[in-house]
């Protein structure tokens, strides 16, 4: 498994939202470089965003989730094109970053 790993649950479905594009960018100076990009699967995850062996530097990273594509698919009006998860990689241990969706709003947490 990767280091890293999400999934993303529509809260207004209670279901999982697949066919998410999901890019991972880590912060470089004022700047932001694209190191990974994955779509969720059929039960919103992605679990290789990373090879197995890949161990991240520590340092500023963000998770952007491109919610618009999604909402679109099924003609759902929704109010934020994107999300983006800023977090800090501190440690060689694994990160979740979940994210909790709805057409309206959205929550996160440092899952395990």
């Amino acid at each position: 498994m990767s280091q890293i790993t999400t999934h993303i649950l529509d809260t207004t479905k209670g279901k999982p939202a697949a066919n998410v594009t999901i890019a991972l960018l880590q912060q470089v100076g004022d700047n932001w470089r694209e190191i990974a990009r994955g779509v969720t699967n059929s039960d919103g995850r992605i679990a290789d965003l990373l090879l197995k062996e890949t161990q991240m530097e520590f340092g500023v990273y963000k998770m952007k989730f491109f919610t618009q594509e999604y909402f679109t698919q099924d003609g759902t009006a929704n109010f934020y094109p994107f999300v983006e998860i800023i977090f800090e990689v501190a440690t060689t241990e694994h990160y979740h970053v979940p994210l909790l969706l709805n057409p309206f709003g959205y929550a996160t947490y440092r899952g395990s």
